[in-house]
């Protein structure tokens, strides 16, 4: 159940999760939350849960699988309340196992606590022996679990009668390193934190009046809002933390960053959904001007232009715009198979990629095709789509990728933890063309890649693209120490 049957669809790298919050009395706000997490999917797709409040009681449900295979009327019901946190996972600290799904939720003095958490803790390792050393038991390899575990102590020097909750996150954050958007469900309010760099996203809506007081949403990303008639407000400020309780929306800034913002530029590459609004501006859009440029500098001899359907499809737009090159579908993506606990046989398995996507012989036949990706990560499935058009009739095949090649691991919460894994690590772009069989092969350069996403940037943006450069904005010492620890005690997913 936990395997993905479908090999060919490790080439696209893994979100660590989708989180959403909700304060909102007088809306089924389980039946809400699971329509936002519906709208983040994308996120992550091993587990899903739902954590909600009534004010004195927290329920939850979680389990493996897609939103809806986890969901139904049955389960939903119970979760009684007005406030409620939901997370979407995609695991890289800890493996793929129901006791690593989200959210965590425990009862402290102060009531119940959950969290739901997107991105990677890089010094979890010494957080969790701390908290191994003060005899707090812990269940999974999971560094979120980590972070529910600290915020259940209060911060040293406070008082136990009453939780100042805000005061234990600002601990929380004065202590972690790495990447961390965070959704926190208390007995009164639900908490959104960001972390000082602002690595992984996180935004703020709100629902309109109808009858009730307005409610506030805490989201991943701006798609859920519009799927749940929320108003987009703005983004959660790296180093702030927002809350949403009875009396509307607060927020304090608990940590002034000490550099710049850090924001993972895979997010427009790959991650975000095209109709999601980050820092202004819009994924699609961005995603257009990567292939405009993408086109500039690496032109092609050829007669049409086809994306890798859905996430490279504004990519190939841009590059065809820019190339005068017709845009036309070459491939048809089988929407529904994308991932089942029905485990193909033997047969099915060698089939590949005519699993997921089928040519379109008609607009292929004879052609000179560019085939633009947004990326090639592991390289397992840019060769099976080269070899598929050669089968529809295309006669050449030139491809063009809208990202640089990915040559080094990531530790912020996307699973690409090992350089060995990594095509681009190893080989050249032209032994990655031999490899792929293409007939040419560019990526777009650094310098490309940040013009694109820096044109309409309103404001100052600062962005991680450490998987193309090697740059990191964080200290990596004790990552690779708890690394090799972790996999030695087998604890390591």
């Amino acid at each position: 159940m936990d395997q993905d049957p479908f090999p060919y669809d490790l080439d696209r790298p893994r979100e660590a999760c989708g989180v959403f919050g909700i304060y909102a009395p007088g809306v089924d706000v389980a039946r809400t939350t699971f329509f936002a997490l519906y709208a983040l999917q994308h996120r992550g797709q091993e587990s899903a849960g739902i954590a909600t409040c009534d004010g004195q009681v927290a329920y939850i449900h979680k389990g493996m699988g897609l939103v809806h295979q986890v969901f139904n009327e049955d389960n939903l019901r119970p979760l009684k309340g007005h406030l409620a946190i939901g997370h979407n996972r995609y695991s890289t600290t800890g493996g793929s196992h129901l006791r690593n799904a989200q959210p965590y939720l425990i009862e402290t003095m102060h009531g119940p606590l959950a969290v739901g958490h997107n991105g990677n803790l890089t010094n979890a390792l010494r957080l969790r022996q701390k908290l191994l050393e003060r005899g707090v038991g812990l269940i999974s390899s999971s560094d979120s679990e980590v972070i529910t575990q600290m915020l259940a102590a209060p911060p040293p020097g406070a008082g136990l009668a009453k939780p100042d909750w805000e005061a234990r996150l600002a601990a929380f954050m004065a202590e972690a390193e790495g990447a961390y958007s965070l959704v926190i469900l208390t007995r009164h309010a639900v908490y959104g934190v960001r972390d000082p760099l602002g690595l992984r996203p996180l935004c703020i809506g709100r629902l309109p009046e109808n009858g009730h007081a307005a409610g506030y949403v805490l989201a991943s990303e701006s798609c859920a809002l519009g799927t749940i008639g929320a108003e987009f407000v703005r983004e959660v400020r790296p180093g702030e933390i927002v809350r949403l309780d009875a009396d509307g929306l607060h927020a304090i800034q608990a940590v002034e960053p000490a550099r710049p913002p850090a924001f993972c530029i895979f997010e427009y590459v790959y991650f975000a959904r095209p109709d999601s609004v980050i820092e202004g501006q819009t994924v699609h859009r961005v995603r257009q001007r990567l292939g405009e440029t993408l086109a500039r500098e690496a032109p092609a001899d050829a007669d049409i232009v086809v994306g890798v359907p859905d996430s490279a499809t504004p990519a190939a737009i841009g590059y065809a715009i820019a190339s005068g090159l017709p845009y036309t579908e070459g491939l048809t993506k089988n929407r529904y198979i994308g991932r089942t606990f029905i485990q193909p046989d033997d047969r099915l398995r060698k089939a590949g990629v005519h699993l997921k996507y089928n040519p379109l012989r008609a607009n292929l036949e004879g052609k000179r095709v560019v085939l633009v990706d947004d990326s090639i990560v592991r390289g397992n499935t840019a060769g099976p789509l080269v070899r598929l058009l050669r089968e529809g009739g295309a006669v050449e095949v030139h491809v063009r990728v809208s990202s640089p090649p990915v040559r080094y691991p990531c530790f912020m919460g996307i699973d690409m933890a090992r350089g060995e894994e990594l095509i681009g690590y190893a080989k050249t772009v032209e032994e990655i063309r031999q490899h792929i069989g293409a007939d040419s092969l560019a990526y777009l350069s650094h310098q490309g890649m940040m013009r694109a996403v820096m044109a309409e940037l309103r404001g100052e943006g600062g962005h991680c693209s450490a998987c193309f450069t090697g740059s990191y904005p964080i200290q990596l010492e004790e990552w690779w120490t708890a690394k090799e620890k972790l996999a030695f005690e087998g604890i390591w997913g």
